[in-house]
């Protein structure tokens, strides 16, 4: 087995280890294995559909984060966002809840644009 160099936040990585002590897993590594697998097979799923899909797309950012980065994806792909839930859950944390149907493609573009931008924190999709 390969062995890889990561580098977290400490609040991560506390979380990590508190979700070891919960879950009962025996090391870091186990967990993040878990995760990297469950990502894949997410990611694998959406790449796999074709023609219109509707998928629920949550979105976790720090309430500091720029918004109108997010605004702007929402805007750009208006035609596949039906309708989107902003809430804030914590002090310093936000999660906007969009429900879109459109074209696989053009969806996995908009999902793929809201994980690499830095200022999202967690990104989950369900395909309906």
């Amino acid at each position: 087995m390969s062995i890889i160099s990561l580098s977290l936040p400490k609040t991560l990585i506390d979380k990590v280890d508190e979700y070891i002590q919960q879950q009962g897993f025996a090391n870091r590594s186990e967990v993040i294995r878990q995760a990297l697998r469950a990502y894949m097979s997410e990611s694998r799923k959406l790449d796999e559909l074709q023609g219109k899909i509707t998928v629920v797309i949550t979105i976790i950012y720090r309430r500091e984060a720029k918004r109108s980065q997010i605004t702007d994806l929402q805007h750009n792909y208006s035609n596949a966002v039906l309708t989107f839930l902003h809430t804030h859950v914590e002090a310093d944390s936000c999660i906007e809840i969009l429900v879109a149907r459109e074209n696989a493609q053009t969806l996995q573009s908009l999902i793929q644009a809201l994980k690499a931008n830095k200022q999202i924190l967690e990104v989950k999709v369900t395909i309906l």
